[in-house]
């Protein structure tokens, strides 16, 4: 099934901050890859993530990871981090599933307080 590719502002953003043979890299792959296997899942280049809600997958474009969500139409790009930035920006973006929440009624929010 082919799906729209949208960029979400920040990675609009991110995707600007890359070097230009980095940039046209993962636009290729962004397309070879999510167009029309977003959801499909391989060894180290798309894998799903556990626990959160938000993002759904990460795509790994060598030194690169695209987060994104899939739904019917589109695969929206959350963002674009060197993997270095990466832990960093899902422990401050990425949305916990219910599930974890539930399971840990101590886990405390981003801001510190308990959730």
């Amino acid at each position: 099934m082919r799906r729209e590719i949208v960029f979400a502002p920040q990675a609009a953003e991110d995707e600007k901050r890359l070097r230009a043979n980095e940039r046209a890299t993962v636009r290729d792959k962004i397309q070879r890859h999510l167009r029309h296997d977003a959801t499909k899942t391989s060894k180290s280049r798309v894998k799903r993530l556990r626990g959160l809600n938000q993002p759904q997958y990460r795509l790994r474009v060598d030194d690169i990871r695209v987060f994104y969500d899939v739904n019917q139409e589109a695969v929206e790009i959350l963002a674009i981090v060197p993997k270095a930035e990466a832990v960093e920006w899902l422990e401050r973006y990425g949305k916990p599933a219910p599930e974890q929440e539930l399971a840990d009624p101590t886990q405390t929010n981003k801001e510190g307080g308990k959730s």
